[in-house]
């Protein structure tokens, strides 16, 4: 009986010890000095793709003649741009209003009339159609051209190429700051991206012309570049 309880009692013992410590990586070894550094890379490249907001607006003294006429207007604008080579999934409606206007005048309000307002966004991936896409909209009773802003198609790739370079931006960074210590970097521990909010372009002035207005000049458009940019911070054991 004692040896059984002893054999039992030390089954126990061994059951509820620690099991043997296994050794951590540096990483987590604050014996390990180790620095910190971020890198940045940017990338630019010539957009190949915008988009455009393309406005319709129709004034009558009914909302009925207003919302008629806001729709033929529109109609002609959306098949023109089809007719520019733009495919349908390309163009979405983003905004429609209709509502009353009113004169204020010895505290009294008066109807004016009825605005209706019809709004697409446009995307073109063929950029020296742009202007002429523009122009196309306007000759047939677009009213408004809100903004344009400019990408790229494969932005990923572009992302991809920052992000290698910011890296070795960090890594370079590690390197100098090891050798002004007088050591070398051993191994990269971590590395994390820094995302950052991705801001859009500004908007293009407004371009607003009336319906009846004949349009005999292409609208300028320059692209420019596109910066693509990327950050991270890097963590290295140096030695």
């Amino acid at each position: 009986m004692f040896t059984r309880a002893c054999a039992l009692a030390t089954t126990a013992w061994l059951a509820a010890a620690p099991a043997a410590a296994q050794p951590r990586p540096q990483s987590d070894n604050p014996s390990v000095p180790v620095v910190v550094t971020s890198g940045e890379g940017t990338v630019k490249k010539a957009p190949d793709r915008a988009w455009v907001t393309i406005a319709a607006e129709t004034r009558a003294r009914t909302a009925p003649e207003a919302q008629r006429a806001n729709s033929e207007a529109m109609t002609a604008v959306t098949g023109k741009i089809k007719a520019a080579g733009i495919p349908p999934e390309a163009i979405q409606t983003t905004g429609y209003t209709l509502q009353p206007e009113f004169d204020y005048a010895s505290g009294r309000q008066t109807l004016r009339d009825y605005v209706a307002r019809n709004q697409l966004q446009v995307r073109v991936d063929n950029l020296p159609k742009l202007g002429e896409i523009i122009d196309a909209a306007v000759s047939v009773g677009a009213t408004n051209v809100s903004g344009v802003r400019f990408d790229l198609q494969d932005r990923d790739t572009a992302e991809r190429e920052a992000l290698k370079q910011a890296v070795a931006d960090a890594r370079a960074r590690a390197d100098a700051i090891a050798a002004g210590a007088g050591l070398k970097v051993d191994h990269v521990v971590r590395i994390e991206e820094q995302r950052d909010v991705v801001m859009p372009r500004a908007p293009m002035p407004m371009y607003a012309a009336a319906r009846s207005e004949a349009v005999n000049v292409s609208v300028p458009i320059e692209s420019g570049e596109i910066e693509v940019r990327a950050h991270v911070t890097l963590t290295a054991a140096i030695r």
